[in-house]
């Protein structure tokens, strides 16, 4: 099992320049193709712009002078960072593809992501405004069918994977999460595996006891710790691994995706939108 086909998704957000050089380090440990996906596509932003002057009665020319700046401004966003992702992909002797296609962000990333063995994408948090909303990082997750790796705006991450946390309960989910993780797992100088409250899970799922995963881990030749964290509050797991996780040092967290894409409202799991929502280190997660 290897990770041989990396997809990372290049938006115009300020942080996709780090998260291009942290996909090319993932690439280049892995020996990977790394392919950097750019969808043209105007932002939330400058959507606002064009309706707020439609409604403000502007002339025709006057709109037509705005989506050509609008334009231009983003065929200087694209080759910015195709020009950034060309001097990567040098460094790390790495086989490249930039893809820049049309459409719809939302429809057109899973679509590419169902032909890479791992999406990364940014953050993408829940709007104040929209509580039932589904961020973009929700919709991969449950349309793509593959695992996708979450990056935070954090800038002090400089690797992914060489310490994974995996957050570990016996679930379908976890399970899914650590056998799509095995070709990072299989590379990384450290794993440890954090459970909350393990005598809860084991009891209600009929699971082994946690030191069973570990004996897995380690036959895939992993370096695997087990650290069980007791009497922690259901609203408080996303923030306890998450802290954990980083207190030990590690670049990447492990998790399972909890949710139904056609009944997210009511089965999206609390822990699940917590750590997408308030993300504070990389996640990766398969639902």
């Amino acid at each position: 099992m290897a990770l041989k086909d990396l997809l990372v998704y290049a938006d115009k957000t300020h942080d996709a320049l780090h998260r291009l050089g942290l996909a090319a380090n993932l690439a280049d440990r892995h020996g990977s193709r790394l392919t950097a996906l750019y969808v043209r596509e105007w932002s939330q932003s400058q959507q606002h712009e064009r309706k707020t002057a439609e409604l403000g009665l502007v002339s025709s020319a006057d709109l037509g002078r705005m989506d050509q700046r609008i334009g231009v401004s983003n065929d200087h966003a694209e080759d910015e960072l195709r020009a950034a992702f060309e001097v990567l992909g040098r460094e790390h002797g790495l086989t490249t593809e930039w893809r820049a296609v049309d459409g719809p962000a939302a429809n057109v990333v899973p679509q590419h992501a169902r032909y890479a063995d791992l999406c990364v994408l940014g953050h993408y948090a829940m709007s104040d405004g929209e509580p039932d909303s589904y961020t973009f990082s929700e919709r991969l997750l449950f349309s793509s069918g593959r695992p996708v790796l979450s990056i935070p705006t954090d800038p002090s991450f400089r690797t992914l994977g060489r310490h994974i946390a995996i957050a570990w309960n016996s679930s379908r989910a976890s399970a899914r999460a650590v056998n799509d993780a095995l070709p990072l797992i299989e590379c990384a100088e450290r794993i440890t595996l954090l459970t909350i409250n393990p005598d809860d899970f084991i009891g209600r799922n009929g699971g082994l006891p946690s030191d069973a995963m570990v004996e897995h881990l380690q036959r895939h030749g992993a370096p695997t710790e087990l650290i069980q964290l007791e009497h922690v509050a259901t609203k408080s797991i996303a923030n306890t691994l998450q802290d954990k996780a980083r207190g030990l040092g590690a670049d990447l967290l492990v998790a399972g995706a909890f949710g139904h894409p056609r009944l997210w409202e009511r089965l999206l799991g609390g822990t699940t939108r917590d750590l997408l929502d308030c993300m504070r280190l990389p996640i990766m997660m398969s639902s």
